[in-house]
């Protein structure tokens, strides 16, 4: 691994992104989330991603010169169309509406649609948490999680990210996961490596539980939890398309395609003022210290740290600077 600061990721990555084509602003935005993820060691949704960024700037499968358009039809409502750019740029656009939306009602939601992937949706949710208010964030993606007992892919790992502010600008808690039993990324870094993959992960095409990566990447992925897991599979999937007027996961591409149709993917989330309640910060304490009485134990994210310099893969790192030149 190469030791690179953050702020070095940060530009060469915006610079990368620039030179396919993407204006200064939406460079930054989509490069604080890649410098995020690597120094918080996701490096599925960090550098891993730019190469496929700068493919698809090149292509037009994503738009790196539009404005998100931002409107409030409803004082409890703030809708975001990305113009099929990216959702770094598109949320960026959207969250100060949202959060005087927030403030003005208690509670807001907040849909942002026909963008790019966002890849960690807990990067955005953080940020909703940092500026006072309780966030709640989910995505689709493209299809490849089978129903329980099935073997046909119909949504993606749908992943749901959930955080909680301090009460003094940080976090209290977050978790950021998949509905699914894993991300798909834990197959293909797998496969990369030549290694096999726990039972229970996926089943191959004909619905069989595997722990080959190549008959997991030819069947589907499986649900968190069996039924209760898939539930919530499902409920992303309507929040995240329904309500944004985006795609259905059967109706997404190939993610890292160099070429194609936009992603047209949508992201929802539940913006909650906590000053709502004269407990709320009260109780996360309570909770908290509950969770502390166990040594080991903690609450989700807490005490997460971003590491400066950051550990990163030597290849991608390489890839980065060529792709910036």
């Amino acid at each position: 691994m190469t030791e690179i600061s953050q702020n070095d990721i940060h530009q060469v990555t915006a610079r990368a992104l620039e030179r396919h084509g993407a204006l200064p602003w939406i460079a930054d935005a989509v490069a604080a989330a890649v410098t995020e993820a690597e120094a918080t060691g996701n490096r599925i949704c960090g550098l891993y991603y730019l190469e496929s960024y700068c493919q698809q700037l090149q292509s037009g499968r994503v738009k790196g010169d539009v404005e998100p358009a931002v409107t409030r039809p409803r004082p409890g409502v703030v809708q975001v169309d990305g113009r099929m750019g990216f959702a770094q740029a598109a949320f960026l656009k959207g969250l100060p509406v949202a959060l005087e939306a927030a403030r003005d009602c208690g509670a807001v939601q907040f849909a942002v649609g026909h963008t790019h992937t966002c890849t960690s949706v807990g990067f955005f949710t953080g940020q909703i948490a940092r500026a006072g208010m309780i966030g709640l964030g989910m995505t689709n993606a493209s299809p490849i999680v089978a129903p329980p007992g099935g073997k046909t892919r119909v949504i993606g790992t749908n992943p749901i990210a959930f955080s909680v502010p301090d009460g003094h600008g940080g976090v209290a808690m977050q978790f950021d996961q998949s509905t699914s039993t894993v991300a798909l990324g834990k197959i293909t870094m797998a496969k990369a490596a030549g290694e096999p993959i726990p039972e229970g992960w996926a089943v191959d095409a004909q619905g069989r539980p595997t722990t080959d990566p190549d008959a997991a990447l030819a069947g589907s992925l499986v649900s968190v939890g069996g039924y209760k897991g898939w539930g919530f599979g499902l409920m992303v999937e309507l929040l995240a398309a329904g309500m944004t007027g985006s795609v259905t996961s059967r109706d997404v591409r190939p993610l890292k395609a160099p070429e194609g149709p936009p992603h047209d993917l949508g992201q929802f989330y539940l913006l909650i003022d906590p000053g709502a309640s004269s407990e709320f910060f009260e109780t996360v304490t309570k909770v908290a210290e509950a969770v502390a009485i166990d040594e080991e134990a903690r609450m989700p994210g807490q005490g997460r740290v971003l590491a400066d310099p950051v550990r990163v893969d030597p290849a991608a790192w390489e890839l980065a600077q060529k792709l910036a030149v």
